[in-house]
């Protein structure tokens, strides 16, 4: 077996993964380094709370544009910032941990700006079906959704691949079949969250997106439009 001496010692992460989770961790040290007193004066404990309030997305605001069918951009805005802001250290945590496993094998199949209308398109979904389902004061905030929407694509990239061996393409939504018993198990013993409904939205909007930002998806989208 041949061994390339030039090879990195681990697989390298796709630019756009590294920029998404930098800028997650990079709002979030900056959360730290307020609450740490290192930056900011005393105000800088509050900055967490202020940040949630003015960029999480809360569910009032984005009921009162369905109301006034009016799409107003100084609520709008929400739907893409709220991914980037967490309520801890901890959440962020995990949220990096998702966006890099699966944004690695995502970021490997789809090109930069699938991978962002991925990200974004989840997180969006995500939002919406949480302001549908809830009428809720809690401010949805965190990268989760749009981490599931890239459970999504992995779905589909698996759902492909067991389709192209005539195996049962089920077997593809064994992850998020898991994720979703372990956060009912959760739900169970610590109390319901309505944060579900935003995660399971992220993943649908994964998955059905990835057929039309693959590779030649949208060339065969507009051949079967024209051919009907």
């Amino acid at each position: 077996m041949e061994h390339d001496p030039n090879a990195p010692p681990v697989n390298p992460l796709p630019p756009v993964i590294v920029a998404l989770s930098l800028a997650i961790f990079a709002v979030e040290a900056i959360l730290q380094a307020g609450a740490g007193g290192l930056v900011g004066g005393p105000g800088a404990i509050g900055w967490r709370n202020e940040v949630l309030q003015d960029y999480g997305f809360y569910e009032p605001l984005f009921d009162r544009m369905l109301q006034t069918g009016t799409l107003r951009p100084d609520y709008a805005y929400r739907f893409f910032t709220y991914p980037f802001v967490h309520g801890s250290f901890t959440q962020m945590v995990f949220a990096v941990v998702f966006i890099l496993a699966l944004g690695k094998m995502v970021g490997e199949a789809f090109s930069t700006w699938a991978v962002l209308a991925i990200f974004f398109g989840a997180s969006v979904a995500g939002a919406i079906a949480y302001g549908l389902a809830w009428d809720t004061r809690i401010v949805l905030h965190g990268t989760f959704p749009a981490a599931y929407g890239f459970i999504g694509a992995f779905s589909w990239l698996l759902w492909n691949d067991l389709a192209s061996r005539a195996e049962n393409r089920l077997s593809a939504f064994r992850l998020i079949a898991f994720l979703m018993g372990l956060q009912l198990l959760w739900g169970l013993i610590f109390g319901a969250s309505g944060l579900w409904v935003a995660d399971l939205a992220g993943f649908a909007m994964g998955f059905v997106l990835s057929f039309l930002v693959r590779p030649g998806g949208w060339r065969a989208l507009v051949a079967k439009m024209r051919q009907r």
